[in-house]
């Protein structure tokens, strides 16, 4: 298949799918059946009706004119006079008998031939002449073209009026939708307008109210968990304290060094926990200031205990991006933490690199460890996910390095990009350039 034909293709399952999905165009179409149906219907009836009824009320008139027609003419038949009929009236007449024999000239608009014996429209006079009347076509059926035309447009306006009415009625479904997708992101600062007092409008409301009430109990989470944080680090803080003064002895060195470790996870796991609701926050504050990424890169790979295994690859004349430093450091720092943890049985040892384009810089960090399963990677960067499903404590974490470092990329207005890189896991910060 040519790539038009794929275009082409595209386009028409693009449209079979925005007729199908909009429910205003079918509304529309609804309405115009509706209304050819309704003309149908009553068209065919008064057709019917006109047929049946007004013929035989009409037949009788018709042929007391007829006879009228025929005595005016005269006997035996006057030409003059049935051409002055002619002219005055939109018939034909043919005459036929011993005396006179007469056709009027040929109208190439005539609707119907001359009369037979049985239709009411031929007469015997009493000498013996047979006079047949044909109907002519009047001016308004010489123009069928125009009025079908007018019929058209008339019908096209009524479309278009309907389908505006319809968009207009319909208009507060695009509101909810869009306030739905806002909903969605967190951001409960601007409420779905109630544009009016119907049903849609009392959706409307109703979802407003549905948001409020669960802004409401975010805050209420966020607020708990920030106070038990800052009420957690003071005992922690005395009970670390109170174990490292604790008199080192052979037999109590080893419970001693265990304790300080259970401490210190606590610890980490409470900054955790207060950093990640400040940036989940939609109001999160950046201390943003111009930053040498690769500097930054640099300096956190020196700093690492482990920073002696990781390759780095940083592209030369990086563009100088407005970053919050310490939010930055936490990301790379938590993405080294990852890729050392997952690939140390690896052949080759983690890699870190930067790379950058007209729009964005891109901070990848990949292992060569066992990668993870397809159906998790959509799932690692939520809160306290974990893919070891035992929680041991040998793999360290709780699930919350790679949330937060969603979070830094997204407050920085970026993304974070979770893929496998065969063999292993590749994680991509994108940071946009303005």
């Amino acid at each position: 298949m040519t790539r038009r034909n794929r275009h082409s293709t595209d386009r028409q399952r693009h449209w079979r799918h925005r007729w199908g999905h909009s429910l205003r165009v079918r509304l529309v179409i609804v309405f115009v059946l509706l209304a050819l149906a309704m003309t149908a219907v009553f068209l065919g009836g008064m057709q019917r009706a006109l047929s049946t009824g007004w013929r035989d009320a009409a037949r009788p008139l018709v042929g007391d004119y007829m006879d009228r027609l025929v005595a005016e003419l005269g006997t035996p038949p006057d030409v003059e006079r049935a051409q002055a009929l002619v002219a005055r009236l939109p018939i034909s007449i043919r005459i036929e008998g011993p005396i006179v024999n007469w056709e009027s000239p040929p109208d190439r608009h005539s609707l119907r031939g001359f009369g037979s014996r049985g239709d009411g429209l031929s007469r015997m006079t009493a000498d013996g002449h047979r006079i047949s009347f044909g109907v002519r076509s009047v001016d308004w059926e010489r123009e069928p073209q125009g009025i079908g035309w007018i019929t058209l447009v008339l019908l096209l306006a009524l479309i278009v009026l309907t389908h505006a009415y319809v968009r207009r009625l319909l208009r507060p479904l695009d509101d909810i939708r869009d306030g739905a997708e806002r909903f969605g992101r967190g951001a409960f600062d601007a409420p779905i307008p109630v544009r009016r007092r119907d049903e849609l409008g009392d959706l409307a409301q109703r979802i407003n109210t549905m948001a409020h009430d669960i802004q409401g109990m975010l805050d209420a989470k966020r607020a708990l968990l920030l106070a038990l944080s800052h009420e957690l680090r003071s005992p922690l803080t005395r009970a670390r304290l109170n174990a490292e003064l604790l008199p080192a002895t052979p037999e109590g060195e080893t419970e001693r060094a265990a304790l300080l470790r259970d401490l210190a996870e606590m610890r980490d796991l409470i900054s955790d926990l207060l950093e990640s609701e400040r940036l989940a926050s939609p109001h999160a504050a950046l201390h943003r200031e111009p930053v040498d990424l690769a500097a930054l890169v640099r300096e956190v790979v020196n700093e690492h205990p482990d920073g002696g295994r990781i390759v780095t690859d940083l592209a030369p004349d990086l563009p100088v991006l407005n970053l919050d430093r310490s939010r930055m450091r936490l990301l790379v720092r938590n993405l080294l933490d990852n890729a050392l943890r997952y690939g140390a049985e690896a052949p080759e040892p983690p890699r870190i690199a930067l790379r950058a384009n007209a729009q964005r810089v891109e901070l990848e960090v990949r292992d060569f460890g066992p990668g993870v399963d397809a159906a998790q990677i959509d799932r690692l960067t939520e809160p306290f996910y974990r893919t070891d499903s035992a929680r041991q404590r040998a793999t360290g974490g709780v699930g919350l390095g790679m949330y937060l470092c969603r979070l830094v990329a997204e407050a920085h207005g970026g993304a974070l990009v979770v893929r496998n890189a065969d063999p292993g896991l590749s994680v991509s910060a994108e940071l946009p350039v303005a």
